[in-house]
């Protein structure tokens, strides 16, 4: 049992040790060992009905409306997410809350007695045990779960009846893993699609559409392919709903329209989830570091993930509609597709600080600077900096500022700035 005399602040470091020591298994996809430590734990998963949400970006504000709009109309919803921003409580939330850290360390002491060490899971896996456990002994209502990495054998794929899967998009990432094409990439994520259950499928291409459509076929799901809402007067609507969207980007039309998608599932099988709560679920949902105006020194800054090609382009398409000239900010990881990131995000006039990625295998800023310059030989500045607050210094100007490449890179400065205040 945990001492409740202890500090909480220990938690905190008790909590990153104890999963620290997992981290050397890796990632691994496979559902063996999740589920041989699931049936260990008693089956937790079997407790909680579920939304799944699958995709390449996007998936993360769709769990946060869908958690949201499920919240507001009275039900005790988890929501599971990854990666986490600063702390691990994040991913695990009730209601909209975080996990509390002498909670979290308490059901990841429960996970750990329970780990063959013959056999140990993986960091992923055990945090994901830790959640099933949670919201059983919790007893939530329903949980929404965000998909680790790629779908079939990730993880959180454990449960045969979800009450809605969801496919949000399929672009090319994490393709060391899922595999080199986009066939390959949206075979993975349909292994979430379970036999006569519904599916709701957002906009995808071709390629992909057509080996999603065929897992369809084969389980017989119901499914939907909402259309992205419309934007008018400043009011996005979708059938009889008119909405605000308070996430930026025109991305969050087709992703709030996915969530609705799912809830009319919902209410198809009985729960009972008002207009209102919709609309009021959809106008309070928050989700961090994903197109964020943050305030940072007296001037307002963007801060997006904008991590692989797709995001750099819904990212690229709102800056263009402010019509200001950008100074990106921006550090990436060694396994992302540094190149058509670029493209995707870089034009003439613009300006470019480098910066390394803390704590993580870190995209060398020097060659970044490089291959930027040679994608985007037009911009008014190419610079490295040793850190994102000396980025971010030396960026500072009338122009639009935007911090993005990494959601690591992006917690790492949320961290920062928190230990500072």
């Amino acid at each position: 049992m945990v001492d409740s005399v202890e500090p909480m602040t220990d938690f905190s470091t008790k909590i990153d040790a104890l999963l620290q020591t997992y981290e050397r298994f890796g990632v691994h996809l496979g559902l063996e060992a999740s589920l041989k430590l699931l049936s260990d734990l008693g089956n937790p998963q079997k407790q909680v009905p579920i939304i799944h949400v699958a995709g390449s970006n996007g998936k993360g504000s769709v769990c946060a409306y869908l958690s949201s709009i499920l919240t507001e109309a009275g039900y005790k919803t988890g929501r599971y997410t990854s990666p986490h921003l600063i702390d691990w409580n994040e991913r695990i939330c009730i209601n909209g809350q975080p996990i509390a850290s002498a909670a979290l360390y308490q059901t990841l002491l429960k996970v750990q007695s329970q780990i063959d060490p013959e056999h140990s899971p993986t960091q992923f896996e055990v945090i994901t045990a830790a959640m099933w456990l949670y919201f059983a002994e919790q007893q939530v209502d329903i949980a929404v779960i965000e998909v680790g990495l790629g779908g079939r054998l990730d993880a959180t794929n454990v449960v045969d009846n979800p009450l809605v899967s969801v496919i949000v998009s399929i672009s090319r990432e994490h393709w060391q893993r899922l595999g080199f094409t986009i066939s390959n990439i949206a075979q993975e994520k349909a292994g979430i699609l379970k036999a006569n259950h519904p599916a709701v499928i957002g906009q995808l291409p071709d390629e992909a559409k057509a080996v999603v459509d065929r897992q369809i076929a084969a389980l017989g799901c119901p499914v939907v392919y909402p259309q992205p809402s419309q934007l008018i007067g400043g009011w996005a609507h979708q059938g009889s709903l008119k909405y605000q969207l308070p996430l930026q980007g025109e991305i969050q039309l087709h992703n709030s329209a996915l969530a609705i998608a799912a809830i009319q599932f919902l209410r198809q099988q009985n729960w009972n989830i008002s207009d209102d709560a919709i609309v009021n679920g959809i106008a309070n949902t928050t989700w961090a570091g994903r197109m964020q105006w943050y305030e940072w020194q007296g001037n307002r800054i963007l801060i997006d993930g904008a991590h692989n090609p797709a995001s750099a382009i819904a990212l690229r398409q709102f800056v263009d509609s402010l019509n200001r000239p950008i100074h990106w900010v921006m550090g990436m990881l060694t396994t992302k597709d540094h190149a058509d990131v670029f493209r995707a995000l870089l034009r003439s006039q613009d300006s470019l600080y480098l910066v390394p990625v803390p704590g993580h295998s870190s995209a060398d800023p020097s060659e970044l600077a490089t291959l930027a310059k040679e994608i985007c030989p037009g911009l008014e500045t190419c610079q490295v900096y040793p850190d994102v607050f000396a980025g971010l210094q030396a960026a500072q100007s009338e122009s639009l500022t935007v911090l993005c490449g990494s959601l690591y890179l992006i917690g790492d400065f949320f961290q920062q700035q928190r230990d500072r205040s």
